[in-house]
Order: C-alpha cells, then sequence, then structure tokens
C-alpha cells in the first residue's frame, strides 16, 4: 500500500529537492505528486485519488472543496506554526523522516473510517517484558539496556514503556512532536488505521532504538484499559517493523498486567536480591503460577530472574524454585544513567533474550 502525496509548492527547487528525497527513501510507501500551480494540483486531487496534499503557505485552500478522505496540512518555514486557516501545519525544514511521520499521521486521521488498511504480520516477532513485584531494583533501567544490547546487535528493536510513571526521556532521545498521548487517544477513539498512527508516533533514538516518547501525564498511561492494551499489541504484532518489543511494565495483579504477560515471549522478573525484593517475587510468582493453574494457562513457564545491583554482602539468590536465572549485575556507583545503561549492554547479560 503506497500513501498518494501531493505537494504544492511555488519553490521550484525546494519541490525538487524533497521530491527527490522522498523517492529516494520512501518509494515503498509514497507515491508523489508535485505541482506549482493551485487550479491544477486541486483538478488532479480527486482524478488521482489523493490521499494527502501538503500546500505551501503562499496558496490559500479551500478546505470545503478537498476530497473527503483527503489529507492536509500547509507546509510552513516555521515549526512555531501549528496552525494556518484553521489548517494543521507541517515545518518544511525539517528532517525528511519527521515530515514523513507527519504525513503518515495526517493520512491516518484522514483514512480513519477505511477499514482493511493492515501491513503484512510478523509471526517471527519476540516481546520480551521487564517487571518487578518491588520498586527500586531498576527493572525499567535494565529494560532500557535489554533495548540497547538488541539495536547493536542489528535489531530491530522497539522500548515500550507501559508504566504508570514511567518516562522514556531518561533512556532515549528524539526530534519530533507526537508521544504516547497521540497513540492512546488513537486507540481510545477506536481508529481503524491505528497501525499507520503507531508507525507515524514512533521516535529513533541515535542508538537505533525505536520509542514512544512518554506522555506528560501518567493519567493517560492509567486510563488504558485491558482492551485498548490488548488491541495495542496486537497492531504492533501485525507491523514487520520490529523483530523485537521490550515492554516496561509495572507488575501489578490484575488483568491489565495479565494480558501483557499473556502476549509476551519471555517475562523477565529484576530482583536486586534483598530479602523484601526476593519474597515479594516469591509471593508474585505463587499468585501467578496459581492462576495459570485455575486459568489453564502457561505465563509462569515464561518467567526468569534477572539480579540487578546485585551485592555479595547484601544480597542472596531466590532459592527452591524452577525459574532460569539469567545473569547478574553489580550495583554501579557513582554513575549516570546513562553510564550504567551502557555498562549493562555491553555485560553479555541479555545473550540468552537476544538471539
Amino acid at each position: 500500500m503506497k500513501i498518494k502525496l501531493a505537494i504544492l509548492e511555488k519553490d521550484p527547487n525546494y519541490l525538487n529537492r524533497i521530491v527527490t528525497v522522498f523517492n529516494n527513501k520512501y518509494a515503498d510507501k509514497l507515491e508523489i505528486y508535485s505541482f506549482t500551480d493551485q487550479d491544477i494540483a486541486m483538478k488532479q486531487l480527486e482524478a488521482a485519488n489523493i490521499d494527502v496534499l501538503a500546500a505551501s503557505e503562499n496558496f490559500r485552500i479551500d478546505t470545503e472543496k478537498l476530497p473527503k478522505r483527503c489529507g492536509f496540512a500547509y507546509l510552513v518555514e516555521s515549526s512555531s506554526i501549528e496552525t494556518l486557516y484553521d489548517s494543521g501545519t507541517i515545518c518544511k525544514f525539517q528532517k525528511a523522516d519527521l515530515i514523513y511521520k507527519e504525513i503518515l499521521g495526517i493520512y491516518s486521521e484522514a483514512a480513519a473510517g477505511i477499514t482493511g488498511i493492515r501491513l503484512d504480520g510478523n509471526d517471527e516477532l519476540k516481546i520480551i517484558t521487564f517487571l518487578s513485584a518491588g520498586g527500586g531494583t531498576g527493572s525499567s533501567l535494565t529494560a532500557a539496556a535489554c533495548a540497547l544490547f538488541a539495536a547493536r546487535r542489528g535489531k530491530r528493536v522497539l522500548y515500550l514503556n507501559l508504566e504508570q510513571f514511567g518516562d522514556t526521556k531518561l533512556y532515549f532521545h528524539a526530534e519530533g512532536q507526537m508521544d504516547m498521548n497521540d497513540v492512546i487517544y488513537a486507540i481510545k477513539s477506536k481508529r481503524s488505521n491505528l497501525a499507520l498512527k503507531l508507525e507515524s508516533a514512533v521516535k529513533r533514538d541515535l542508538s537505533g532504538v525505536y520509542f514512544y516518547e512518554s506522555s506528560n501525564m501518567a493519567l493517560d498511561i492509567v486510563g488504558l484499559k485491558k482492551e485498548d492494551i490488548e488491541r495495542l499489541i496486537q497492531e504492533l504484532k501485525v507491523t514487520t517493523l520490529y523483530d523485537y518489543i521490550i515492554m516496561d511494565t509495572d507488575f501489578n495483579m490484575d488483568e491489565k498486567c495479565f494480558c501483557i504477560l499473556k502476549y509476551s515471549s519471555d517475562i523477565v522478573c529484576v530482583s536486586d536480591g534483598s530479602v523484601t525484593s526476593n519474597l515479594k517475587f516469591q509471593r508474585a510468582a505463587a499468585s501467578l503460577a496459581e492462576l495459570d493453574h485455575s486459568q489453564n494457562q502457561q505465563i509462569s513457564h515464561h518467567i526468569s530472574i534477572l539480579y540487578n545491583k546485585f551485592s555479595n554482602k547484601a544480597s542472596s539468590t531466590i532459592e527452591g524454585n524452577d525459574y532460569k536465572t539469567i545473569g547478574g549485575i553489580p550495583k554501579f556507583e557513582g554513575a549516570s544513567l546513562q553510564q550504567i545503561m551502557e555498562q549493562m549492554a555491553s555485560m553479555g547479560v541479555f545473550n540468552e533474550l537476544i538471539s
């Protein structure tokens, strides 16, 4: 499926540059139509079944005359201009991949009523979930380090933080305007083209890790229901964009957490080896085992233990269980989160998870 994009621009130099870049980078995703004359462009919108029109701010477009399912935005010179003539905008002077993502987002909004638009499935996608029964063990940091480890091995990996108070900016950074709030809105509004919104909202860190920037409001994540999370995971499984999804979530005995665990290929429980942390893990694991038995499922079989901040003096391993231990990470003193993540990713402790 290709998105038919019409670009209306008076500057022929800019028009040639953007068309060339898009044809080189997105030939399999975009079909480009370029115009410098507004009347000719408007006549072609219906005839060519254009999906998105991006017009220079030098033109005044009567949006009432656009085809019903044609998305639209003005191409503006400043990123500070968010709307123009009551229409959305795209800053024309930014990286091509950011312009592409905004076009994809516009298309997903305009095509929200169209059913049947899906990407090919990905049966080989693995979902690895990190969580902890007790706070302060560094499960988010280990999840981020695992994503970094996978990216360094050439894997296409998405780090997905679904914690109530999680913040991806602690670990990964990239340009772009959209965040997890845009994804949640698309889920809640039951958009039929959620897959397109997911692709337009995702960001890519310099390390190669893909991620959705956390919403500013924790209530956005709290408001997700079990069916919302299930739809999100199913849509991500449909895409062929990733080899691995690293899920970072709270360990709660509720249907939302159970939904995530049900879809997980591996479940990594992080403990610091303290008496409190180990006891909480044992209680949580026993509850999951009982749930497996009552509902005839096998979530517990996917659990492994990772020790983090492990100290020979104050920590001990959990005895008397059948869960696999994938490794141990020492406590790093006087180092930043980025430095610790780098150290974790270079230790090889994730070898058993990322093939």
